[in-house]
């Protein structure tokens, strides 16, 4: 596993370069998902603004001001910060401290963030400057919509990472009631569909102020969003941040992450083995106590489990794998690792997130080649819930997450905003359908 960059350039270079280790692999791959996003969005609207589906709009703007107070107040501030932090991360040697844990620290070099702030306050004050007029002018420009993509995958990141956050300390809230600042401060623990709603939300609030025809903007965002949860999921897969799956029985693992086939009983005797890691509750560490891993279970016969063999033609890390060196510090220490990343599963898991960005991409281009022939607004934007929805309700069976009691159904805050995302697929393709009818009578 690559937790961080660190770490990925460490493996394939030999190099040991520790200040790349704030650049945290699921970051990085979620940062080239919204460039892809933002990549296929373009090419969409651009495409809907060609059949005149989608038109410009009319804004008056003025050019010739010189830099105002906030302008350079908000480029300073934004300056001071990457200053603070990133010149402050190549000054900092404290071993106790990883470079992760710095981010998200209240440490920084403040000489650098100063620098930083009056470089960038700096550089737009110059630019405004040689843009200046005597006499400023207003002008109406036409702004297109796929001008906005970079507004829009701003508010994507935004949005989506606050409500991701905020879903995932939902589905996690005792341990958020137990420790809400660390919660809400640490780098991990995103939940997708919690992303997925704010930042819809915030983004068709946006569209709908600059005038965008939402049922093309939404039909135009479907395979964007597609190929994103897909690299986004391989950022999962590569940094090994707990979404995978559960146990497969048919294999074992050994302290190194080394997977091979189960002989009789050996599943039972590793779980054995490993009693302590599967049925311990609480550790305390530095005065503060907390759970060391959230799938802790009553009896070991409670430990979920799937066996299944991998065929001759597939390798068995695709249907088993022990995510060595993960990012969440999950499993049993690895000899001879001195590394802060020294852990691995006690036994082979299926790794989903491999498997959902498999699904995505083939979805993505599902979506991709039948786009052109769907005519009717707002149509592919449900064929996108409704496949959206199946597949996590089918990676849902075998990954494990925190059950809720509804009406004595037992099933997953992702298992239940699947169905609802599936339900609401079929409703909008319905009336889709009935109003694209009743338009062509008329």
């Amino acid at each position: 596993m690559y937790p961080n960059l660190y770490y990925l350039l460490k493996d394939l270079f030999g190099v040991e370069w520790r200040p790349m280790g704030f650049l945290n692999m699921f970051g990085l791959l979620v940062a080239l998902a919204f460039l892809v996003a933002a990549w296929v969005l373009s090419l969409e609207l651009k495409r809907k603004e060609k059949q005149g589906l989608l038109i410009p709009r009319e804004e008056v703007i003025t050019i010739g001001k010189p830099a105002g107070f906030m302008e350079l107040f908000s480029n300073g501030l934004l300056g001071f910060f990457f200053g603070y932090k990133l010149i402050g991360l190549f000054f900092f040697n404290d071993q106790l401290l990883n470079p992760q844990d710095y981010i998200f620290s209240q440490r920084g070099n403040f000489l650098g963030g100063i620098f930083l702030a009056v470089l960038l306050a700096g550089i737009r004050w110059w630019e405004k400057k040689k843009q200046a007029l005597k006499t400023p002018e207003t002008r109406s420009v036409r702004i297109w919509p796929h001008d906005r993509v970079g507004d829009i995958i701003v508010l994507g990141l935004i949005f989506g990472i606050l409500g991701a956050k905020l879903f995932d300390n939902f589905e996690h809230w005792n341990d958020f009631i137990q420790h809400p600042i660390q919660s809400i401060l640490s780098p991990s623990g995103l939940t997708f569909y919690g992303g997925l709603i704010l930042a819809s939300a915030a983004i068709l609030i946006y569209a709908y102020q600059k005038e965008i025809n939402l049922k093309h903007l939404m039909d135009a965002a479907a395979p964007a969003l597609m190929i994103a949860y897909a690299v986004g999921r391989l950022g999962c897969q590569i940094s090994g941040d707990g979404d995978w799956g559960v146990y497969n029985s048919a294999y074992i693992s050994d302290n190194t992450g080394k997977v091979i086939l189960a002989k009789n009983n050996e599943f039972q005797k590793k779980l054995d083995e490993n009693a302590t890691y599967f049925l311990q509750g609480k550790t305390v560490e530095n005065g503060t106590s907390f759970y060391v891993t959230d799938r802790i279970y009553a009896r070991l016969d409670e430990v979920p489990h799937i066996s299944t063999k991998a065929p001759s033609y597939l390798p068995n890390w695709f249907f088993a794998y022990s995510y060595p060196q993960n990012v969440n510090k999950d499993g049993i220490v690895m000899p001879l690792i001195t590394d802060e990343h020294n852990k691995v599963l006690p036994l082979p898991v299926y790794p989903t997130p491999l498997y959902e960005t498999i699904i995505c991409s083939f979805l993505f281009l599902l979506l991709w080649m039948r786009r052109k022939a769907i005519k009717t607004p707002m149509v592919m934007f449900g064929i996108y819930l409704l496949l959206n929805g199946l597949e996590r309700l089918f990676i849902e069976c075998i990954r494990v997450n925190r059950p809720y009691n509804i009406l004595g159904f037992n099933s997953t805050q992702a298992q239940m905003i699947a169905v609802i995302l599936m339900l609401t697929g079929v409703v909008i393709i319905f009336f889709a359908k009935i109003i694209s009818k009743n338009n062509l009578k008329k």
